[in-house]
């Protein structure tokens, strides 16, 4: 994990993958950067297509991503990536809030693909930075042990204790129990104990 303030050399270009625009919009509003097009379709075949809406040369792209639902979106976002660097982009970044093929971070039976490995791999060899939100780390302590990118992992706790304070009357947290449940990863419950000390019970 590491500062992305030294990756990127101003404001730049964004652009919003399927499903990301109205999040591309307020991340271009907040930066005060360009936000441009990015048109996507398919062919007959089920084939991807992908055209940059815009001059993107000399300058740094920030590409917001919604991976929720991985899979149809993965070539499409791979080819921007590719034809960002092919149009001339000073350098290409990643946000993308879920992460996926986090969990598969070991081979948990004979055969099986390690798709977090094979993730990383793809997403470093089309990226310069990467920025997630708490990612799935379990037997993997950081990102950098599989991303040779940049990256950085967003904690979100404060956010949602903000949420809270402004929602919620006399809240209460509830996280899942280890004692019950000992095989249970550690993150979903230290994300419930994080809000609740950001919300001090």
């Amino acid at each position: 994990m590491c500062d992305l303030s030294s990756v990127s050399s101003g404001p730049g270009v964004v652009l919003a993958s399927p499903g990301a625009q109205a999040f591309a919009e307020r991340l271009a509003g907040k930066l005060g950067a360009v936000l441009c097009g990015v048109e996507q379709h398919r062919f007959p075949d089920g084939e991807s297509g992908v055209r940059v809406l815009g001059d993107v040369r000399g300058r740094d792209c920030i590409v917001v991503a919604q991976l929720r639902d991985p899979d149809p979106q993965l070539p499409g976002l791979f080819f921007l990536a590719d034809a960002l660097h092919e149009l001339g982009a000073a350098s290409v970044g990643l946000v993308a809030p879920y992460l996926p093929y986090m969990r598969q971070d070991t081979r948990f039976r004979e055969g099986e693909a390690v798709t977090s490995r094979s993730l990383a791999a793809w997403v470093s060899a089309r990226f310069d930075w990467l920025a997630t939100v708490d990612p799935h780390l379990h037997r993997i302590p950081s990102l950098d042990r599989i991303y040779s990118i940049a990256n950085a992992v967003v904690p979100s706790a404060p956010a949602i204790a903000l949420w809270v304070q402004g929602h919620v009357h006399r809240p209460f947290i509830v996280g899942p129990a280890r004692l019950v449940k000992p095989h249970l990863p550690v993150q979903a419950l230290s994300l419930a104990r994080r809000i609740a000390r950001a919300l001090r019970l």
